[in-house]
């Protein structure tokens, strides 16, 4: 069995482990900078700024993000 990229300590209060993203498929809608961007991994869903990719990646579980996005397509984070 492949060894997994995934640290089994999880922190305190937090359900999802620790990915490596590393090696992810970053993805975006469009080709500008700053973009955010998405990736697959391990069954999570991991979510950066394209602009500055090495700062700290949002962790989503499945349900997370079908909730996050529902709602964004509702307009609930519409800041205008």
């Amino acid at each position: 069995m492949a060894e997994s990229t995934t640290t089994q300590q999880l922190l305190a209060g937090w359900d999802k482990p620790e990915l490596d993203l590393s090696k992810a498929d970053w993805r975006s809608s469009s080709q500008g900078t700053g973009d955010v961007q998405i990736a697959f991994v391990e069954g999570f869903i991991a979510m950066r700024n394209g602009g500055k990719p090495e700062n700290p990646s949002l962790i989503f579980s499945p349900a997370e993000w079908r909730a996050f996005v529902l709602n964004a397509r509702d307009g609930e984070f519409d800041l205008t």
